[in-house]
């Protein structure tokens, strides 16, 4: 059941809860995405950076299509950080039915004017558009900046209504990656109840990989409706295909990627539940 982020999130802001957004980086780990909310009945999105569209090509984006339309869940295919309006056309034209731009290090105005600028021309072709405000920190990707900038929650206001948005990331304590273990992350949920006050569009969480599960849980209860997962789910299938690639004598995907996949969704399960997702698929 393939929808826009817009009809997506607004059951789950109506119903407090968070719907995953897992970064994939090739078919396996998508069709792997899919099974894992299948089984749980979660609705999903599926994120692509602009990395991993380059890496995977836009072609695929037709197969991914194709493998939502015979879902019995709701998904949405989302480009995660845009970081030009080009790579925002692009992937429009590519299939895409939601897309993030960034330009969240950018003067306000200058985001202000770019996200316009962006939702003009995906609301026309019924394509949801995410926007962020704040900077969240940066640890091991490209993404983000170096240090956390709380998102205000008064300019957060001003900036969905001037925009247009259909949902907002917002800065109120994470980071990009895995975080090294001498830093301790700690959400600003009093930050979250602030903005939340304010701002009626969905409000999505970026780079909480390393942030304990029940400040998580807690910013779900809190009003956070999505939340991006990329590292978790990458840091298990690797680790479990560097075990598998231990026996040299193997060499056929249909014999390496089953156990990986298996370890990824291990990952995506446990997610799926805290974001008391499960089970949501029958709201929509």
């Amino acid at each position: 059941m393939l929808m826009n982020m817009k009809e997506l999130l607004a059951v789950a802001n109506e119903n407090y809860f968070a719907v995953p957004a897992f970064n994939i980086s090739d078919y396996n780990m998508f069709n792997g995405i899919m099974e894992a909310s299948e089984e749980k009945n979660s609705p999903v999105i599926i994120a692509i950076h602009p990395d991993e569209l380059s890496h995977i090509e836009p072609e695929m984006v037709q197969g991914i299509r194709a493998r939502i339309h015979k879902s019995p869940v709701p998904a949405v295919i989302h480009l995660d950080h845009g970081g030009s309006f080009e790579q925002v056309i692009a992937a429009i034209q590519a299939g895409f039915t939601s897309v993030m731009i960034d330009a969240s290090t950018a003067p306000y105005e200058d985001n202000v004017a770019t996200c316009q600028k962006v939702c003009e021309a995906a609301h026309a072709v019924n394509v949801s558009v995410e926007g962020e405000l704040g900077t969240i920190g940066n640890i091991d990707s490209a993404e983000g900046g170096a240090d956390i900038l709380y998102t205000d929650p008064m300019q957060a206001k001003d900036f969905v209504e001037r925009t247009g948005i259909d949902c907002l990331a917002i800065a109120i304590g994470t980071s990009h990656g895995i975080y090294p273990k001498d830093m301790k992350p700690e959400l600003r949920i009093d930050v979250l109840d602030e903005i939340k006050k304010v701002v009626s569009a969905p409000l999505v969480l970026h780079g909480g990989s390393s942030n304990k599960d029940s400040e998580i849980a807690k910013s779900v209860e809190h009003g956070v409706n999505k939340i991006n997962i990329s590292s978790d789910i990458k840091a298990a299938y690797y680790k479990k295909m560097r075990e598998v690639l231990a026996d040299e004598g193997l060499r056929e995907p249909n014999q390496i990627q089953p156990p990986c996949l298996e370890a990824m969704k291990e990952v995506a399960f446990q997610k799926i539940e805290l974001f008391k997702a499960d089970g949501k698929a029958d709201l929509y």
